[in-house]
């Protein structure tokens, strides 16, 4: 891939991350955007979301996801441009 004109997103794509329970805790924040190459999978942005920041990281190992409304099997799904990822740990309770 040819790099980008400064300042060009053209090879990029950015999602929306929600984050619920403990990792709104962890994260600092409800609604988080990323942006990330095309290409990227959940997984990727799972990596992006917990770098620098180790609590959040440590509760995302617990976690599982929503990508656009539907539970991730496979973290290697592709990420789309608008997709919603959200971010649930376990929950106590029934």
């Amino acid at each position: 891939m040819a790099p980008n004109p400064a300042g060009s997103t053209t090879d990029l794509l950015t999602v929306t991350v929600r984050h619920f329970a403990a990792a709104r805790s962890a994260a600092g924040a409800d609604v988080e955007e990323r942006s990330l190459p095309v290409g990227a999978t959940v997984a990727d942005l799972v990596l992006a979301l917990g770098e620098g920041r180790p609590e959040l990281a440590r509760v995302l190992l617990r976690c599982s996801f929503l990508h656009d409304e539907v539970a991730v099997r496979d973290r290697e799904d592709l990420l789309r441009p608008g997709s919603v990822l959200d971010v649930l740990p376990p929950f106590a309770g029934g």
